[in-house]
């Protein structure tokens, strides 16, 4: 049996061979003949001092053969005469449950509202570069989600939630290069983050799925004598079509407002739930690097460095989200009148720029209440928080940003000029201590500087706020059952992934889709099906 040793490599040396086997003779005390195959399992970077790679090792004796896992593709089938499920988005939560059940047996049939990602890219720059906002088509509706082009992270602390592995293979199998399956912090990178999600979208045609671009439900047929959905309708450019399955999927992402009301309006339970709301945060990559790994320039065999920071103020976490070193800041908002920012990166990560998102934690009874439903409460919070970032500059048709110097956030006063940025639209300086609600902006002002106070150079005038980061998770939840993921009013009805206020980015929401799947695949075969 192979054996599991740490040792630790000098970044000149992550990529040489020969270092690994001498590190493992040093620091293992194994003898070269003792070495065959010497596979690295995880790898990490420990910056406590002079930065090092970490390395987990299993090494196989000359006398053994290691044999690499099948790819989890050579199990699948053609399913296009199998019983129908379908689902209602395509983003990471609906692309792993379709793959998934194609796996056990069964038809996927997807709804999305968006584009492929290939179309998809047009509407991306009109956003950019003219500000316009295809309510069905931008950074977070169209094939792959939201996740497609936000740097592809792919590290979630939910591990427990699902098969993490098998959702890494996947993703490898589809294009994505090796190394995540060994980081820390795997990460793909909006540049290849296309070609794996259109790689998915062959896999699951071949297979016999069936994938509906351009198609927004507007309605969900309901049976409540029987406690079931009947079908669903979805508009099109050619008008509306009816689409039925034996089950059905929601996940349609933290964004998709209009079913949240599609629900409400056909009375089907839904709840407020905890979210976040703060700012994003830009820095000079270089400044970051310099803190975190105490080199300027950084080593060529390092990455763009990170951080995670956290702090307590007044009861609520204030931390930042969605971190992305070498990265880019871009408008995220899926319709006119609203400004919404958030971070991406190439694989790379080789922008000049590094960007966080820095919230703070909102609870229910934060939320005021006001004039509508209480279900709503804290959308109506979040749209108010978009409408305001979006009206404070000059020329909001733009998506031009409102933003600030990270000090002058901090002393409540608006900045005269502003650093450079990569967010392309452009930032005007405007007071976001004041468009912010007070008891974000207060928590904001204090947690940054406990900040300061934990990454000693983080608090610096070189550094952007940019308004707003406010699409961090769903302030709506779609309850459902904790065992058999269904909604508790209906039998065939299955809430799933970030919309339904299950998971918290790609690898978590990857994770709900794959065990929805499963429960599907019970119910309707009474046994988990697997192809003979």
């Amino acid at each position: 049996m192979p054996s599991q040793y740490d040792i630790k490599l000098q970044p000149h040396a992550i990529d040489d061979d020969a270092a690994l086997r001498a590190a493992l003779c040093k620091q293992a005390k194994l003898k070269e003949h003792q070495i065959g195959e010497a596979i690295v399992r995880r790898r990490s970077i420990d910056a406590r001092q002079s930065p090092v790679y970490r390395l987990r090792v299993e090494v196989f004796s000359p006398e053994e053969i290691y044999t690499p896992e099948a790819p989890i593709l050579d199990q699948y089938r053609d399913v296009s005469e199998a019983p129908e499920v379908v689902i209602v988005g395509f983003g990471p939560a609906g692309m792993f449950c379709a793959l998934e059940l194609i796996e056990l047996g069964l038809k996927p049939i997807v709804i999305e509202r968006g584009k492929d990602v290939r179309a998809r890219r047009r509407d991306l720059r009109a956003i950019q570069q003219f500000g316009q906002v295809d309510p069905d088509s931008n950074y977070c509706f169209g094939e792959g989600g939201a996740g497609t082009y936000s740097d592809g992270k792919l590290y979630t602390r939910s591990l427990k939630r699902g098969n993490y592995w098998k959702a890494l293979r996947m993703l490898v199998e589809h294009g994505a290069q090796p190394e995540i399956l060994i980081d820390a912090h795997p990460h793909i990178g909006s540049n290849k983050l296309p070609k794996v999600v259109s790689a998915m979208r062959e896999t699951i045609l071949r297979c016999g799925g069936e994938i509906k671009f351009g198609h927004r439900v507007t309605d969900i047929q309901l049976d409540k004598t029987s406690r079931q959905i009947t079908g669903l309708v979805a508009q099109h450019e050619e008008g509306e079509v009816q689409i039925r399955g034996r089950a059905y999927v929601l996940a349609t992402g933290h964004s998709a407002r209009d079913i949240y009301q599609l629900l409400f309006d056909k009375q089907v339970r839904i709840e407020a739930k905890p979210f976040a709301i703060g700012v994003r945060i830009e820095h000079p990559q270089p400044l970051i690097d310099k803190i975190q790994y105490r080199q300027s320039p950084r080593h060529e065999k390092l990455p763009a460095s990170s951080y995670k920071l956290v702090s307590q103020v007044e009861d609520r976490g204030v931390f930042s989200f969605c971190m992305c070193p070498g990265g880019l800041v871009v408008p995220a908002a899926t319709a006119s009148g609203e400004l919404v920012v958030n971070g991406m990166s190439l694989s790379r990560r080789d922008s000049p720029y590094a960007n966080s998102g820095t919230v703070v934690a909102v609870e229910l009874e934060d939320l005021p209440q006001g004039d509508g439903p209480a279900e709503f409460a804290g959308l109506r919070l979040q749209q108010q928080v978009e409408k305001t970032m979006y009206e404070a500059t000059a020329s909001p048709e733009t998506q031009c940003a409102p933003a600030q110097r990270l000090t002058d956030f901090v002393a409540g006063k608006v900045s005269r000029d502003l650093p450079d940025t990569s967010y392309i639209p452009g930032l005007a300086p405007a007071p976001l201590h004041q468009l912010l609600p007070d008891s974000i902006y207060s928590r904001l002002q204090q947690g940054i500087k406990d900040f300061s106070r934990k990454m000693r150079g983080y608090f610096t005038e070189e550094a952007n706020v940019i308004g707003t980061e406010s699409r961090t998770s769903s302030p709506v939840r779609i309850p459902r059952d904790r065992k058999t993921y269904l909604h508790p009013d209906f039998s065939n009805f299955y809430p799933c992934g970030e919309g339904a206020g299950y998971a918290g980015g790609i690898l978590s929401a990857a994770m709900d889709g794959q065990n929805v799947a499963r429960s599907i695949a019970e119910t309707i075969q009474d046994k988990k099906c697997t192809f003979s």
